[in-house]
């Protein structure tokens, strides 16, 4: 297990019970097979340093995690077919 630092943006528009839940799902995929998530800080809702597909805002997450790199690398590839995340940013510690 490594320890990583994520940072991923939601789209401005998702609804406040919609976003819990896609926060949800997302961190359990990184707590899959004895991953622990050390710490959530919510951002919420700011501006992005340029438009992304017609968005000037976005919702920021940020956590410090301790899994595989098999969950990273799942966790990157839900993200990247889910519409309602815009960027992810996975950094190794």
């Amino acid at each position: 297990m490594k320890k990583y630092e994520i940072m991923y943006i939601l789209r401005p528009n998702i609804e406040d019970a919609d976003r819990n839940v896609l926060i949800g799902k997302l961190h359990e995929i990184l707590q899959a097979d004895g991953g622990t998530i050390d710490s959530v800080d919510e951002w919420g809702l700011r501006d992005l340093a340029y438009e992304i597909n017609g968005d000037v805002k976005g919702y920021y997450v940020v956590c410090d995690v301790t899994t595989s790199v098999a969950n990273i690398n799942e966790f990157d590839r839900i993200c990247k077919i889910n519409p309602s995340v815009v960027r992810t940013l996975v950094i190794a510690k």
